[in-house]
């Protein structure tokens, strides 16, 4: 199973990158590449401890949808959400706002299981993994131009 992390530092306080991360309209403008749009469940505002929310979003040429709980939530340092339904077998998606000096260190670390065994493996070695570092590394620059205009 591969791990994903990624750090980045946003000159703005911990609460500020805790509310971006879970607001779901900034959750859109932030994977506009992706056509991300919430279909189901939490369609706006601020996601809370035991919400979930459908996206639909085009990955590889592929109109995909995916559903996630918030299954863990420390008001402004850490939420954790979890694929319920989904392409993936399984993941993991912690968030984590740590202050440091004036701003914050947000920390995603994504863990997540592909389908098709074997051969998921083999999607994984080939791109899957880059894509995913690629996507996580995107939406924290997102993330952190929205918060550092604050």
């Amino acid at each position: 199973m591969p791990i994903i992390k990624n750090e980045i530092y946003i000159e703005a306080p911990a609460s500020v990158c805790f509310d971006l991360a879970r607001n779901v309209e900034v959750h859109t403008e932030t994977t506009s590449k992706t056509r991300e749009r919430a279909i189901d469940g939490v369609t706006g505002g601020l996601m809370e401890y035991g919400d979930a929310v459908t996206w639909e979003a085009t990955h590889f040429g592929i109109r995909q949808k995916l559903t996630a709980r918030i299954i863990e939530m420390e008001k402004p340092y850490k939420f954790t959400d979890v694929m319920v339904k989904g392409a993936f077998h399984s993941f993991t998606h912690t968030h984590e706002f740590i202050e440091s000096g004036t701003g914050t260190i947000m920390k995603d670390t994504f863990d997540y299981k592909s389908p098709f065994g074997i051969l998921g493996n083999f999607i994984d070695t080939l791109f899957l993994e880059k894509y995913m570092q690629r996507f996580i590394e995107n939406r924290a620059k997102e993330l952190k131009r929205l918060a550092e205009k604050r």
